[in-house]
């Protein structure tokens, strides 16, 4: 994908702000429709090289393109800076990211559904002590076993989160491996693990379909609020 292909892209989202009806677009009192500035070729070579990988061509031209963030899918583009010498992305779950191992190829397969499953069944049940204490003991227990299951940091190695939907629902874009390129939602918050994001037709999800959906939802909706 070419970096012209998202021209006027940016002078889109700029209507969108000013357009009345803007606020009935999902997550959008959290990004306001403003995008970062974009970011210099040179710049995202420095975060590639900082990083060990080269990210995926349709989201690194958005960012020379378009912006280093903002304006997006749920809440918005998690911005990407650099304070120092240093290039991280920030917002809620950004700190999921472990930016030493994003060259290795994201795990296609998480925890074994079956683990999964029967844990959950494991799960106290607080009318089954007779002590508040006892109860709270067995499921600090619970929640550890868990959390080491389901929230590993070698479950989103290769992958960065780019985007939050609110109550710890987040979406990541993988950036190595097979999955490299897509978009994968993680519902982790609601005891499910990591999957791809697919489209109608159960095509996987590029970062460039998922903004594109996003955008133009965003223009029906204030269409429709009009």
């Amino acid at each position: 994908m070419s970096i012209g292909s998202w021209a006027g892209v940016r002078e889109q989202i700029q209507e969108l702000a000013k357009a009345p009806g803007a606020t009935a677009v999902f997550g959008s009192r959290g990004h306001g429709f403003a995008l970062e500035d974009p970011l210099g070729e040179g710049e995202v070579d420095q975060l590639e090289a900082q990083l060990g990988v080269r990210l995926p061509e349709d989201y690194r031209a958005f960012l020379i393109e378009v912006g280093a963030g903002g304006a997006g899918p749920g809440y918005g583009l998690f911005p990407v800076r650099r304070v120092g010498d240093r290039w991280s992305w920030e917002g809620d779950g950004a700190d999921l990211v472990d930016p030493e191992r994003l060259s290795e190829p994201f795990p296609v397969q998480g925890p074994d559904p079956a683990r999964l499953a029967a844990l959950q069944e494991e799960c106290p049940r607080e009318e089954d002590f007779d002590e508040e204490d006892e109860y709270g003991e067995a499921l600090g227990e619970w929640d550890r076993r868990w959390e080491a299951l389901l929230w590993s940091p070698e479950r989103t190695v290769g992958a960065v989160v780019l985007s939050h939907l609110g109550c710890a629902y987040r979406q990541w874009l993988v950036v190595s491996g097979p999955e490299r390129g897509r978009i994968w939602s993680d519902d982790r918050a609601d005891e499910r693990d990591l999957e791809p994001l697919l489209g109608a037709g159960q095509e996987p999800t590029t970062f460039a379909l998922w903004y594109r959906e996003w955008l133009a939802d965003a223009v029906r909706t204030v269409g429709a609020a009009r």
